[in-house]
């Protein structure tokens, strides 16, 4: 089940693997196969966050903001994902109202197209 918990853990856990690569790649010498598995992993994080947080933002469990921050901007760097989970919680906690999108608005979102 997708949860807002659940997609700002592994979002951190993607951070640090992304972090373990910057490191092997650029500071460690490029061991192998440690360059290859962290590069996969980071590789197979990227696209199961990206679909995982499509499905999480069609069932409005997070915002269009932040689909966008891991989905697009993650492909440069998932801490780009990891803050924008950071701030999401930071704005749940202080109760303010979600930054406006159009999947809020029932006129245009999905422009016609059905709803599951």
């Amino acid at each position: 089940m997708l949860t807002f918990n659940r997609l700002k853990y592994v979002s951190f856990v993607h951070s640090a693997v992304y972090v373990g690569l910057l490191y092997a790649a650029f500071l460690g010498g490029k061991p192998e196969p440690a360059t290859f598995v962290l590069g996969l992993a980071h590789g197979l994080l990227w696209i199961g966050m990206s679909l995982a947080c499509l499905a999480a933002l069609r069932k409005r469990v997070i915002p269009m903001h932040l689909a966008v921050a891991v989905c697009v901007l993650g492909g440069f760097g998932p801490f780009v994902g990891t803050a924008a989970f950071i701030r999401e919680e930071r704005r749940r906690r202080s109760g303010s109202a979600p930054p406006a999108s159009p999947l809020s608005d029932p006129a245009t979102s999905g422009a016609g197209l059905p709803r599951h």
